[in-house]
């Protein structure tokens, strides 16, 4: 779309491919509606460059947003966040600057839940330790005692059923599962029977009965540490926990006492804090722990969404429409 003057509007990214870059496959789609600048460019020529940017692009948390880009940048209207969580934003201080802000939570559900699933049962059928026996040197054969643990009929706990905590109980109900949930505000009645979901309006009735508890929240203040010793030594010891949300939501310290006593039997996570772990953190050095490079939108197909929803949030910011996926300071 070819804003006044026939230019398109100038949008700020991080860099393109590369760790913290968009992706090389989404550039020519980003190309049809804007003048991209990546972040090399526009601190090599603020004073020229810094007029024509009018939204940031932000691709795993990059460029990072501060008081000095937002001074720097006189006529940005709106940033789109390439995921759902935005605990990496001051939302007040991007508020306070007159830009509007917006995330992809349509794009980011159904990989997010389909790697809490897959974390799930690699878990409970110890796929990673079996991988390593299967290409050992010295492997002759499976050891008759080598026993995961059995997903149909059993609990699955989650913590927070927003959009992909609901998508998960959608594919645990395929697995003949028991769903528990706790969140904020209780869903629907017709909601809960259709994944055949049981309410429990405290948390620690949860972790005492799930076999599986799995954390879908965002990080805030309230749930900075949600998971700690008190928390875990609620579960059964035969119980796995899986975080698909934010590292520092799990008490790590603790986590590690837990799994190295037989607190719980086993931990899946696709996040951790910092990212990545420290290569000598205990956490590196269990069994019991499956640990992924926080894969859980990485799919072509969900970073193509991301990438259409942010430029649908975009458009709509900078024509002065309603921006569908728009976030307000809380």
């Amino acid at each position: 779309m070819i804003m006044g003057g026939g230019e398109l509007p100038g949008l700020l990214v991080n860099e393109i491919g590369g760790i913290h870059g968009i992706l090389h496959g989404h550039v020519v789609f980003l190309k049809k509606h804007f003048c991209l600048i990546t972040m090399k460019e526009f601190l090599e020529n603020k004073k020229h460059m810094s007029k024509k940017v009018q939204a940031i692009y932000l691709w795993w948390h990059k460029p990072v947003i501060d008081q000095e880009l937002l001074q720097s940048l006189p006529n940005l209207k709106v940033i789109a966040n390439s995921g759902v969580r935005m605990d990496h934003l001051d939302l007040k201080l991007v508020a306070s600057f007159g830009v509007k802000m917006a995330n992809a939570p349509r794009a980011v559900s159904s990989s997010t839940a389909d790697t809490g699933m897959a974390l799930l049962l690699a878990s409970a059928r110890r796929l990673v330790e079996g991988y390593h026996i299967a290409i050992s040197s010295r492997m002759e054969y499976c050891e008759a005692d080598f026993l995961g643990v059995e997903v149909t009929g059993a609990t699955l706990g989650i913590i927070g059923m927003g959009r992909i905590g609901y998508k998960i109980a959608l594919r645990a109900k395929a697995f003949e599962m028991n769903i528990l949930y706790h969140n904020r505000t209780r869903r629907k009645e017709q909601e809960e029977q259709a994944v055949g979901a049981a309410y429990c309006e405290k948390m620690d009735g949860l972790l005492q009965q799930a076999d599986f508890v799995m954390v879908v929240v965002s990080l805030t203040p309230q749930t900075h540490k949600l998971i700690g010793k008190r928390e875990l030594e609620l579960m059964k010891p035969t119980a796995t926990l899986i975080n698909i949300s934010r590292g520092a939501v799990i008490d790590q310290e603790a986590l590690v006492t837990a799994l190295q006593s037989g607190v719980i039997r086993a931990a899946a996570l696709d996040v951790t804090y910092p990212e990545p772990l420290p290569r000598d953190h205990a956490l590196l050095k269990l069994k019991n722990v499956v640990i992924t490079p926080h894969l859980g939108i990485k799919t072509h197909k969900a970073t193509y969404m991301i990438t259409e929803e942010a430029v649908e949030n975009i458009l709509a910011a900078l024509n002065d429409l309603p921006i569908p996926s728009e976030v307000l300071p809380s």
